[in-house]
This record gives structure tokens, sequence and C-alpha cells, in this order.
């Protein structure tokens, strides 16, 4: 078993009741892996066996500290792991303030040693709950009990944050004035974030490494682009199918308030002024929103037309329609995006794989 300081090793496997589990994986030691995939595919279970809550079989190596390896019969207690665990319901004490309940994660930490340790008042910042400080659990919102209990978790100075579907109990609305601080986390914090979900919306916003389950096993892990292209997967044939790009600002066009932005293979063209040359922010391709030609258009009210190649095409088991990965740059170098065409556009352009292209992109949605 080979393990890089700068990854985590994780592999469980054995029964629990009727479920049998049998998983095996590494993720970086930064950014957001999210467990995804259906209820009842285990995402949960492997969770809880990276926290020491449940005991299979296997090994869990976060960096070179080793915290299960069973061929060797270590395996350290929960408690003594330093990890922070935040669960679907925010089970904060009801009976201290929001202070309080921040400082009770800051003793458990005590002197702690971390790389990437943020002070009290700068996780309150982060988390946008200064003004909640001397309340109690009581009187929160959902999204504000969430946003404590993270905080409380980071302040116990973790190695590693777990978080088990944190936004499943929250209404949809909450859920988007939550996720904005779940962002600021993933671009403030070097420490390494497992996030556990079965909603792909929240995924594709969050996440950079997937980990796509079904049935207790790993169908594929790996950068989340990756994931999202892969013909061979089920996200490609999902109705809301998208694929997540990092561009970069290039440049804004002050007259028309437009925001050019770099990726590899092409430039995109988003609404909006959206920061200074060289800003990095992700962004969202709905495979709905993406159509082919063969020749450039000229005279259209899309504005982000990018020479193209095909790389595959699938049936989606549909006499209508077929599911499309095309790499952007005239050599197909760039970028993957998806697109869902019916048939007959197929037929008609004969689109095969290797045909070269021009993506006609509708809409760009910034997301980060």
């Amino acid at each position: 078993m080979s393990v890089q300081a700068s990854e985590i090793s994780t592999s469980f496997a054995g029964p629990l009741g009727g479920f049998s589990l049998d998983v095996a994986f590494k993720m970086p030691m930064r950014g957001i892996t999210a467990l995804f995939g259906p209820s009842g595919c285990g995402k949960t279970t492997t969770l809880r066996c990276m926290a020491g809550l449940q005991h299979l079989p296997g090994h869990f190596i976060v960096g070179e500290e080793v915290w299960q390896d069973s061929a060797k019969g270590v395996f350290v207690k929960t408690h003594e792991r330093p990890l922070g665990y935040v669960f679907q319901e925010a089970s904060l004490f009801q009976h201290l303030t929001v202070r309080q309940n921040l400082l009770y994660g800051a003793r458990r930490a005590g002197d702690a040693p971390t790389s990437d340790a943020l002070d009290f008042d700068a996780i309150v910042e982060l988390l946008g709950i200064g003004h909640l400080l001397e309340r109690s659990p009581v009187a929160l919102s959902g999204g504000e009990r969430q946003r404590v209990a993270v905080g409380r978790a980071l302040l116990s100075r973790p190695r590693i944050l777990l978080m088990d579907e944190p936004l499943a109990a929250l209404d949809r609305m909450t859920k988007e004035e939550i996720l904005p601080y779940f962002e600021r986390l993933h671009e403030s914090l070097a420490l390494p974030i497992v996030y556990v979900s079965h909603d792909i919306g929240e995924v594709a916003r969050l996440a950079d490494t997937m980990v796509l389950l079904a049935k207790g096993r790993v169908i594929a892990s790996g950068p989340l682009t990756t994931l999202q292209t892969d013909p061979s997967l089920p996200l490609v044939a999902a109705p809301d199918a998208a694929v997540m790009l990092e561009g970069h600002v290039a440049h804004v066009d002050e007259d028309f308030a437009l925001t050019h932005f770099t990726v590899p293979g092409g430039t995109l063209i988003v609404p909006g002024r959206q920061g200074a040359p060289g800003r990095e922010r992700r962004l969202r391709i709905a495979a709905s929103d993406v159509s082919f030609t063969l020749t450039a258009a000229t005279d259209t009210t899309i504005l982000n037309c990018l020479p193209a190649r095909i790389v595959s095409i699938d049936g989606l088991n549909s006499e209508a329609q077929v599911n499309i990965i095309a790499a952007l740059g005239a050599d197909g170098s760039g970028a993957r995006i998806a697109a869902r065409i019916t048939r007959k556009s197929q037929t008609a352009l004969g689109l095969a794989p290797g045909t070269s292209v021009f993506a006609q992109i509708k809409s760009v949605a910034l997301v980060r």
C-alpha cells in the first residue's frame, strides 16, 4: 500500500446488517471531495467509517497519519482523531449561546497544531455569524444553525472536515442562502473536506473531486469535470447533465458589461462585470444549452461559438436524442463539454467521433 503525504487513502470492506460495503479510493489533501450517489448507496456509511464511528476492515490514512490499518492492527478511536464532523442536523447545545457553542469546539482543540488554523474572529467572519453570537440556538434559522455547527467543527482545528448531507434538512431557499458560505470555505481553507450529498447541484457547485457510489461500490472517482464528461457514467445521461469548467477573467467589456473568461481551448463570454483580470471563477454549461454547427455562425444572438471536435456519441437509449461529448479547440485538445441534441440533427450534420464542429453555447452560468 503506497500513500503519498499529499493524499488521503480510503479502503473499507465488509457487511453491516443486510448491507455490504466495498470501497477504495484516494483523494487530495486540499479541496472538496464529494461522495455522491443515490440514497442507500453507502455514502454516509463510508463517512462514518472515516470518522471511526463504524468499524469495518480496511485502512484510512490522512497524509502521513494512519488512523486505521487493519492489516497492522491500528485503529485510532473517534475522539482521538483530529477531525470535524457536521451532521444533517446541527446538533448544537441548546443550553449554550452561539458563542459558547463555538468556544466548545476551540476547547476541544486545545493546543492541537495545524497548518491552516483560523482563529475565532476569522471563522466568525468567514461564516457571517458575528451578529448571532449572543443568541440561543433555538432562536436561529436552520441555515444559521448549520453555519454555527460548521464553525464549531472548524474551531476544533481538524485535519479533515467531514460533512454528512449538511443541507438535506433545509428548504431550497435556505440552501441558496448557505451555499455561498460553503463556497467561501472552499476558497479560504487548505483543509480537505469530504462532502456527502445526493444532490448533483450541490456537488457541481462545490466539489473539485467526486467519488461516485452505487450499491456500496465505487463506480468511479476523480476530478469532477472528468466524471461529468465520461460517456460510460450515468452523469452524462442525467436530465440535468452539465459540466463545470474553471475559467480565468481575461477581459471585461465595459461598454456591454460582459466578462471574457479563458478556459482550456477557448474563451467564454458571461454577462456582468465579474472581476479583475486573472480572477478564477467556476462556470457551468448545461448539456441542454449546447448545439453544433459545421461552420462558424455570424448572424446569431449566441455570443459563445467555439471550434471543437466531437469525442463521443451515445444513444442515450432513446429514439429521439443522443448525448455528445466534445473537446474545445480546433484540434480538440481543450476542455470537454457535454451536449444533448436530437438524433435527427446528428444524422443531418453527419456528426461522428472526430468531426470538427463549432459549439454554440446558449448560456454560461457563473457559479463561483
